[in-house]
């Protein structure tokens, strides 16, 4: 008797934590629709907990982290979703967002690079995934961003990370992103603006060096 005993025991507590993972996840599904990011992120935690391997649970706790300016772990998020969703463009999307902000936002150099570095590399994966993507112009466009400010970061004072030959490449990489969207919407004077930054930097920079 003891073993059919213990088999309904094992499958009464499976059935449990699969009810109890359905309520926490729907609970966090219906936080996150409503914008409640934190209470998403309370429900979608202890969802995780009983089912680590739920990617749309993964994939909500990702984005509310990132909509609660907790990149760090919006970044852990989406890398557990992404191993899960290897062809998720998306997720690389938002996990480059929040390696940007930490890139940008960091005033420790070898940081900077990484996480300015960790969002290229990710827009350029999601651009890949899928290059008919209809967001695929805002992918183009934070790339080009990203680039923009790795190549003045590349430019800076700081000896261990001035890199002038990397600098250019990266302008002129900004440059060919950033046109990529105008050339969908002329009316985005904020691109242009962005663009003729990045060409002014781009002309300092090829300037110096031909004058060595």
């Amino acid at each position: 008797m003891r073993l059919p005993i213990l088999v309904s025991f094992l499958i009464i507590s499976s059935v449990e934590h699969a009810a109890s993972q359905n309520a926490y996840i729907k609970l966090g599904q219906q936080a996150y629709i409503e914008g409640n990011f934190k209470a998403a992120i309370a429900q979608l935690e202890k969802g995780r907990l009983i089912d680590s391997t739920n990617a749309n649970a993964l994939w909500m706790l990702g984005y509310s982290y990132y909509h609660s300016d907790n990149y760090v772990k919006s970044i852990t998020a989406f890398t557990k979703e992404i191993a899960l969703e290897p062809a998720d463009a998306h997720a690389y999307y938002y996990r480059a967002r929040a390696q940007y902000h930490l890139g940008t936002d960091s005033q420790i150099p070898a940081e900077k690079e990484k996480y300015l570095l960790g969002a290229i590399i990710d827009l350029t994966k999601a651009i890949s995934i899928n290059p008919s993507d209809a967001k695929l112009t805002v992918f183009y466009q934070n790339r080009g961003i990203a680039y923009k400010d790795y190549a003045l970061f590349r430019l800076q004072a700081n000896p261990h990370f001035y890199d002038k030959a990397r600098a250019i490449n990266a302008l002129k990489a900004s440059i060919a992103d950033l046109q990529k969207v105008l050339d969908t919407d002329r009316s985005r004077e904020d691109i242009a603006s962005l663009i003729d930054v990045s060409k002014e930097k781009l002309n300092l920079a090829t300037a110096t060096v031909a004058r060595h």
